[in-house]
C-alpha cells in the first residue's frame, strides 16, 4: 500500500533504509506532475511563512534532480533572490567522494551531469564554517530528524564541516515516519523538515 503525500510512513518505520528508500522512490514516482508543481508550491509558501531569514547570509540549496521527482527548489530560489537581496545562495557540486558549495551566479553557470543533476561547471567555492542555512534532500525522515538520502553519504560528510549551528531542514512531499529504527553514528540530525502541510523542529 502506498501512502498520499499527506499521510504519515509510521507503518514502514520496522523496515531498513533500503526497504524505505525503495518505497519513498515508488511514491513520489506515483506523483503527477501537476501534484508535484502543486505539492512544491505548499513547500515552498509554508517555508517562507515558517523560517526567520533575516539573519541568514548564506545559504546552502540543492538543484532539483528531476528524474528522482525531488520537490522543485527553484520556487525558493526565485524568491529568495527577488525578496531576499541581502542573501548569497550556494549550490553544490559532487567532488569526488565530497560535496562542494559554489556560490549561485545563474543559469549560465549550470551544466547537467551524466547522472542526471545540474551542477555549478564554474564558480566560486565557499567554506562550509561560512553557510548560516542548509536545505538537506532526503527521501524520508522521523520526529528524531534522522533522514535517509540516496544512500552515498555525500550531505553526512557536508554536514559535518558546517557550523554547529548553521541550521539544517530538509525538504519532503511526505510527513515524517515515527522512528528510522536503522541509524548510524555517520548520520547528522536535521533541526527541522518541511513538508506540504506542516513545518517540524526536532
Amino acid at each position: 500500500m502506498l501512502l498520499s503525500p499527506l499521510t504519515s510512513g509510521s507503518i514502514f518505520c520496522f523496515m531498513n533504509k533500503d526497504e524505505l528508500r525503495k518505497i519513498y522512490l515508488a511514491k513520489r514516482s506515483t506523483l503527477s506532475d501537476s501534484q508535484h508543481h502543486d505539492l512544491s508550491v505548499k513547500i515552498a509558501d509554508l517555508f517562507f511563512r515558517s523560517v526567520d531569514l533575516s539573519r541568514i547570509r548564506v545559504l546552502h540549496i540543492y538543484l532539483p534532480i528531476r528524474s528522482k521527482g525531488e520537490p522543485d527548489t527553484w520556487l525558493l530560489i526565485d524568491r529568495i533572490k527577488e525578496e531576499f537581496p541581502h542573501i548569497r545562495l550556494v549550490i553544490p557540486k559532487v567532488s569526488g567522494n565530497e560535496l562542494e558549495s559554489i556560490y549561485f551566479e545563474g543559469h549560465h553557470q549550470l551544466e547537467k551531469t551524466k547522472w542526471g543533476m545540474v551542477e555549478p561547471k564554474q564558480g566560486t567555492p565557499i567554506n562550509p564554517l561560512n553557510i548560516d542555512m542548509v536545505m538537506v534532500p532526503l527521501l524520508a525522515v522521523d520526529l528524531q530528524g534522522h533522514r535517509i538520502g540516496y544512500g552515498k553519504g555525500f550531505y553526512d560528510r557536508f554536514l559535518k564541516l558546517c557550523r554547529p549551528d548553521c541550521m539544517k531542514i530538509g525538504i519532503s512531499y511526505f510527513e515524517p515516519e515515527s522512528s528510522i529504527q536503522e541509524k548510524s553514528n555517520d548520520d547528522v540530525l536535521l533541526d527541522a523538515c518541511i513538508t506540504p502541510q506542516q513545518f517540524f523542529t526536532f
